[in-house]
């Protein structure tokens, strides 16, 4: 955060200083700082500066650097050595390209994954969907995304293919750091998400090649039943009103 820091986020954590206690208070920080960034009050490039933010907060510098570390570890924050942390800048376009990418790439690893995975690597699938409601328990969006990519990993390496899992392990950090998967400002369910995993994971179990392929392809692509509401926040689209002829 720059010195001279926007005065809708200084008036933020203004507002905010007498809501502070002792417990908890690293979960508080995330939370605004977390909000900032979604609301665009924390711009992209933006250096976060957790000496002035625990100044204008009346908190110690502990808590704010944890908050900071948690928010670096999902994705939102970037941290150069020797200058700090800065708000990630994502272009919508390179999120997309990636998507593309691994559309096909989830089709395909699903459609083979129903023909060889094992019960142990099914059991194995279950458990991560379990990690994954844990950590929304726990309101833990790093834990999260950990289970998640972990998840399409395990469905990758299922597949049977050594060269489609190996090829999933080069854009995995690509896509990671993209928000291509996992996103962590997705305004929706947490707990419907996991569940859409276990429903994905129940699809392989039945052996439906396609109904599988599909329904990965979909889940890759943001195509999936879990609701976003960023997406209805979007304004339509205008369209040019046909002539009567």
């Amino acid at each position: 955060m720059a010195s001279n820091a926007s005065a809708g986020f200084a008036s933020t954590l203004a507002t905010n200083k007498d809501q502070f206690r002792k417990t908890l208070i690293s979960d508080r920080v995330y939370d605004l700082l977390r909000q900032a960034i979604v609301d665009g009050d924390l711009e992209p490039n933006e250096r976060v500066v957790e000496s002035e933010i625990a100044r204008r907060l009346g908190v110690s510098q502990a808590p704010v650097r944890d908050a900071v570390k948690q928010l670096a570890r999902e994705g939102l924050l970037m941290h150069v050595p020797r200058r700090g942390h800065f708000v990630v800048e994502i272009s919508s376009q390179d999120a997309e390209y990636a998507r593309q990418v691994r559309e096909p790439l989830e089709r395909l690893a699903a459609q083979l994954a129903t023909e060889h995975i094992t019960d142990d690597q099914l059991r194995e699938l279950d458990a991560t969907v379990e990690r994954m409601h844990a950590a929304v328990a726990a309101n833990d969006v790093g834990r999260f995304r950990d289970a998640d990519i972990e998840f399409h990993t395990l469905v990758s390496q299922a597949a049977g293919n050594p060269f489609l899992a190996r090829m999933w392990e080069v854009i995995e950090p690509s896509l990671r750091a993209l928000r291509a998967i996992s996103d962590p400002l997705f305004e929706g369910d947490w707990h419907a998400m996991a569940d859409e995993h276990g429903r994905l994971v129940n699809l392989l179990r039945a052996g439906d090649t396609e109904q599988a392929a599909e329904a990965f392809a979909d889940h890759a692509a943001g195509r999936g039943p879990v609701p976003d509401a960023r997406t209805a926040k979007k304004k339509p689209r205008k369209t040019a009103t046909a002539r009567k002829s």
